[in-house]
């Protein structure tokens, strides 16, 4: 059986090296920053490296002392938060850590079944359970409940070990957000992307059906937790820094938020070689709903959006839009202009993935640069899966970074 104690303490050193990260005079300046800048006010470019499968290349992260399972994962995450403080991006590292709850109901009724490659960290194919019209009389509508036990149980375990160090603050939102509430997502993994572009020609007033009844239960689910006060300020949801001028800043166990003080996220990346007009359609009416509840929101992760800023302009509350690797820069943002923030992802092979070919990343990124001069961008470096053993990289990315956006 893992010795607590011994966990604890490998963790208590970790938190008190974070903590005094979290204390550097640099994060105010970076708060400042990021909340100008998502409020549309001037601001030098900011970037930000989210890594991805690469971590787990990182020598200091992917050593293992803490023994329980549990306990383990907060040490990994504390590892990752240090590597990524030496970094020097403009990434803020909040003094808190975060417990999720225990949700009672998770999916739609189905059990995703895959079908894995025999390769380490390979593909995998899934078996969409959605396979007939009559089997959407099988999803189960969503509800937000809560396992109070077993969350306590979790609180507890991480309070025990660090929490007069550092405040643990619980996640009560609903487990339909992100990936699992954007509805593109799920669709995907229910139905699956040809048979969905099928359905759009083949069977329309059954797929209406069955994004009006996803659509509906998210955002139950959501209302629900509103009602229960499980919404919290450190709820926002971006994919980058929450700060903005409009929106209350993040904070730890402060229940009781409305969806009104909170980013909004949703992404579309399986409608990436569908058309402006069947998007419209087929998903961002269903979506638009659900957006319009929170504060501001933020649209797009890795699908290609050029030939749909027009489309996006019908979200009242829009305040961020990705251009991604496989997007028309220039194209974008001359559509785009000063009404949105612009957050560019460069394809992260180029930037460092295979190789590090610095006269290859500072072309990529100055015609960015230029492409969006005057303009609200940022930089975010994401999908990070490998760095091909070679982690400093990372920092001579970040390092070529801040000598072209700073002054």
């Amino acid at each position: 059986m893992p010795n607590r104690s011994e966990d604890a303490a490998v963790l208590r050193d970790l938190v008190k090296r974070y903590l005094e990260v979290c204390a550097q005079p640099v994060q105010a300046e970076r708060r400042r920053l990021w909340r100008d800048h998502n409020s549309l006010r001037p601001t030098r470019t900011l970037f930000h490296i989210r890594g991805g499968n690469c971590w787990d290349e990182i020598p200091s992260i992917h050593e293992r002392r803490v023994r329980d399972d549990f306990l383990r994962g907060y040490e990994k995450e504390l590892q990752k938060r240090l590597f990524a403080a030496s970094l020097d991006d403009d990434t803020i590292f909040e003094p808190w850590l975060t417990v999720s709850a225990a949700h009672r109901r998770w999916g739609w009724g189905f059990t995703f079944q895959r079908t894995h490659s025999d390769e380490a960290k390979g593909s995998w194919k899934a078996d969409y359970p959605i396979k007939e019209e009559s089997d959407i009389r099988k999803l189960q509508p969503p509800r937000h409940e809560i396992d109070e036990e077993a969350t306590a149980q979790r609180v507890e375990t991480l309070r025990q070990a660090v929490g007069d160090l550092i405040p643990v603050h619980v996640d009560r939102a609903p487990a339909w957000r992100m990936w699992t509430g954007d509805l593109s997502t799920e669709l995907g993994y229910l139905r699956g992307i040809e048979n969905l572009m099928l359905d759009m020609l083949d069977r329309p007033a059954w797929l209406h059906e069955l994004l009006a009844f996803m659509r509906d239960g998210i955002l139950r689910t959501h209302e629900q937790a509103e009602q229960a006060g499980d919404w919290s300020l450190a709820e926002h949801q971006n994919q980058v820094m929450p700060y903005a001028r409009e929106l209350s800043d993040p904070a730890p166990n402060t229940h009781g938020a409305k969806r009104s003080e909170l980013w909004g996220y949703m992404a579309a990346q399986e409608y990436t070689l569908i058309s402006p007009a069947m998007h419209e359609e087929f998903l961002l009416q269903y979506q638009r709903p659900i957006l319009e509840k929170f504060g501001l929101t933020a649209y797009g992760c890795c699908e290609d959006l050029t030939r749909k800023i027009d489309m996006l302009r019908s979200i009242p509350n829009l305040r961020r839009i990705a251009v991604t690797p496989v997007a028309d820069v220039r194209k974008s943002a001359e559509q785009i202009g000063t009404d949105y923030v612009i957050s560019w992802r460069p394809n992260p092979a180029q930037m460092v993935c295979l190789g590090f070919d610095e006269a290859l990343v500072r072309k990529i990124v100055r015609d960015a640069l230029d492409a969006c001069c005057g303009l609200h961008m940022d930089i975010t470096l994401k999908d990070v899966h490998t760095v091909q053993g070679q982690p400093e990289r990372l920092v001579r990315w970040s390092k070529l970074i801040r000598e072209m956006v700073e002054p």
